[in-house]
């Protein structure tokens, strides 16, 4: 039996693994504060519903997840940016105020990263919990991506490219 065989969890990380584990962890407690942020910056009940069931049930989900793995394996964690209180709409003023479409359209920009890097990850490691935990993480990115184009089509927000029709 060699160093890599037998139980994943008692095999070390490789370098690649701890930057994108770490890296990871530091832009999802951003994303964290980002979706705060796009939160109180939207008028729409089923955007910041949205908004708001993807920062508790994905996005907490994946930085307990690879914060818990780091610990584990004796990773200096990242700093977290603060948290944002709570505003109301109404006292951002219009200037400053992002509005639904862009939110959304914020919001695809990072699920598309997120997919991309939980694709990167399944296939640059070697320890198999890894690539499982990234293959979850890609999973049910894929599904908020897919709630989301919905919510843009019925909403009129999509911007499409020229569309060819024959």
């Amino acid at each position: 039996m060699g160093i890599l065989s037998g139980n994943p969890k008692d095999e070390p990380l490789h370098s690649g693994e701890v930057f994108y584990l770490w890296s990871h962890l530091f832009a999802t407690k951003e994303t964290l504060v980002t979706l705060e942020i796009l939160a109180n910056h939207t008028g729409d009940h089923d955007l910041k519903t949205f908004i708001n069931d993807l920062k508790d049930n994905c996005v907490k989900q994946e930085e307990q997840q690879v914060e818990t793995l780091l610990k584990e394996t004796g990773v200096r964690l990242p700093p977290a940016p603060p948290e944002r209180p709570n505003v109301e709409l109404q006292d951002i003023p219009a200037g400053a105020r992002f509005n639904d479409p862009e939110i959304a359209s914020l919001l695809g920009k990072e699920i598309s990263a997120s997919l991309v890097l939980a694709s990167t990850v399944m296939g640059l490691s070697i320890r198999e919990d890894i690539g499982q935990m990234y293959g979850e993480f890609h999973t049910q990115k894929s599904e908020y991506g897919v709630k989301l184009l919905k919510m843009m089509k019925e909403k009129g927000w999509i911007v499409p490219p020229p569309l060819m029709n024959k």
